[in-house]
């Protein structure tokens, strides 16, 4: 290969990297001298949904995946299908109001049963759990696809997942599940802004992850434990009213995490005490709050860099 010819392959080589790297550089980054706007990547959006033809999502009815297939109804009507897992792990109050959700938007909607605890991999709940987790969801989602003859999946990753632990994006790639929320560069809050002006009513609902995330790594994960804490945290949100809480497990102690911005009503004596005597019934011997407040991802905080960084094994 004469000189010319070599410059050239690394040249073409560096700028398939620079293009591979570019579609998940943060919004802010420097090499890009202007940014796309919210309604470029709007629209950006709705051509990648639109270009499928037909897609599965997965639908848990968080405000993610409710801009999702949102959009991917507005742009390929029956040809989207939204379909929800239904398991231990997932709330029972979410699957009423995920239903509810997907009817007042006009999309298909079905629900299958994911059977995550028979898989001895997700019930001794190792770091890589959410791995064993989603390839349990992504199964079905492709079993349902492969029988309607749909060849895309998606799911509602966005692009603030890049910095955090989430193993469930390796089972993704395996899957070849496409994170068109994602791809088109949206953020959190700017999904949260679309869904607003979307007329979506989840633009403010809070995170709520699976129930699975309330175990430290390495605490065995029953069905009995996970409707423990579904009674726990719906009496605290749906009874009470917190809007951003987590009751975290720990054996025999019942850890609470509010948002900061509660914490001064947490701390009211009568509702501390009706607090206090509702978990211990439902099974706890002591009930703690975390004077920190509210943090997603809390349980992570042991993980080492070699864990938070890892992409593969999950």
């Amino acid at each position: 290969m004469c000189r010319g010819e070599v410059f050239s392959s690394i040249l073409t080589g560096y700028t398939c990297f620079m293009q591979a790297l570019a579609r998940f550089l943060p919004v802010n980054s420097d090499l890009e001298s202007q940014q796309p706007t919210l309604e470029e990547k709007y629209q950006t959006l709705r051509g990648n949904l639109r270009s499928l033809g037909s897609v599965v999502i997965g639908f848990s009815g968080g405000a993610d995946s409710a801009l999702l297939a949102k959009v991917a109804y507005d742009v390929l009507g029956e040809n989207a299908l939204a379909v929800i897992a239904l398991s231990e792990s997932y709330a029972r109050r979410e699957k009423d109001d995920a239903l509810a959700l997907a009817a007042a938007m006009g999309i298909p909607v079905l629900t299958v049963e994911a059977k995550e605890l028979e898989d001895e991999n997700y019930a001794s709940n190792p770091e890589n759990r959410c791995y064993y987790c989603k390839t349990e969801l992504f199964t079905h989602l492709s079993r349902v696809a492969s029988e309607r003859g749909i060849r895309w999946i998606a799911y509602g990753a966005n692009h603030d997942d890049l910095g955090d632990y989430r193993p469930g994006q390796v089972a993704a790639s395996e899957f070849g599940v496409l994170a068109p929320l994602l791809e088109a560069g949206l953020t959190k809050a700017e999904i949260r802004h679309l869904s607003k002006s979307l007329g979506l009513p989840t633009w403010d609902k809070p995170a709520l992850a699976c129930l699975s995330s309330r175990f430290p790594y390495g605490t065995r994960i029953t069905a009995e434990l996970l409707s423990r804490l579904d009674d726990a945290e719906d009496y605290l949100r749906h009874d009470l009213g917190f809007k951003q809480v987590r009751v975290r497990h720990h054996d025999t102690i019942a850890r609470l995490e509010v948002d900061p911005a509660e914490m001064d009503r947490l701390m009211e004596p009568g509702l501390r005490n009706a607090i206090s005597e509702r978990l211990k019934a439902l099974g706890y011997t002591y009930v703690a709050v975390e004077l920190g407040g509210y943090k997603s991802g809390s349980l992570n905080a042991n993980l080492g860099s070699t864990s938070l960084g890892q992409t593969h094994g999950h």
